[in-house]
């Protein structure tokens, strides 16, 4: 009986959300800011309207740029905010001098 709960944890496990988004912020060390849109239809008019969420990803190694295109993978909480962390580079930016 143990063994099928262990079964279903953890294939219960492995089915992460996974988003792509754009890097718009090096907050600090080991954390970018990645914002994502999605489109919904208007409640009563039923346009689409473009919406984003800026969402807090866990960057281990600090390889992320701003600008990157980012693939990320939900996890266990890591800090007050990170609930994402680093799956791939997806293409990477050149970034600009300011």
């Amino acid at each position: 009986m143990r063994c099928k709960v262990a079964e279903n944890s953890a294939v219960n496990r492995n089915n992460r959300k996974v988003l792509t988004g754009i890097v718009i912020s090096r907050t600090g060390d080991k954390t970018v800011k990645v914002a994502y849109s999605y489109k919904i239809p208007h409640p009563i008019y039923k346009k689409e309207i473009k919406r984003k969420t800026v969402i807090h990803v866990h960057d281990m190694d600090n390889k992320c740029k701003f600008g990157d295109s980012v693939e990320v993978v939900e996890t266990r909480p890591l800090s007050k905010l990170k609930r994402w962390r680093l799956s791939r580079i997806i293409n990477s930016a050149v970034e600009a001098k300011r």
